[in-house]
């Protein structure tokens, strides 16, 4: 995704923020400039179909085209907290992290379950922070 694609967050705070040689990234969703998000697909009697693999992806490329503002990438994450609605969905979600990340050069990593998300179409959220020198 291009950084030129990137959502706008829906109240006052950065997306991204530098202090010194850290980026802090702010919880981060699947949500797509056009207020859609990925891995949902509603069909026409309303039933919904969240997918944990296609809003993994998203989420991680979201944060990569915020990490491009400021001149960093994925790779320069040294810290992240995972949030995920379904312990269920782990499997699904580290397949797609896994693609990702390195268990020798990714970064730390805390995962959690928590109740629900800003928005219910939501499965997972992450936020993190990155190191890379000015």
């Amino acid at each position: 995704m291009s950084s030129e694609a990137v959502v706008k967050p829906r109240a006052n705070y950065p997306l991204i923020k530098r202090t010194g040689d850290f980026i802090m990234v702010s919880g981060t969703s699947s949500r797509r400039p056009d207020n859609t998000f990925a891995g949902v697909e509603v069909d026409k009697m309303g039933t919904m179909n969240l997918d944990i693999r296609a809003q993994t992806e998203a989420v991680l490329e979201n944060m990569r085209g915020n990490l491009e503002k400021m001149g960093a990438d994925l790779e320069d994450l040294v810290d992240v907290t995972c949030f995920l609605v379904n312990m269920a969905d782990f499997g699904g979600f580290n397949e797609i992290y896994n693609k990702f990340f390195s268990d020798q050069d990714g970064p730390c990593r805390t995962t959690v379950a928590v109740h629900q998300l800003p928005h219910p179409h939501l499965l997972v959220e992450i936020k993190g922070t990155a190191y890379k020198p000015e």
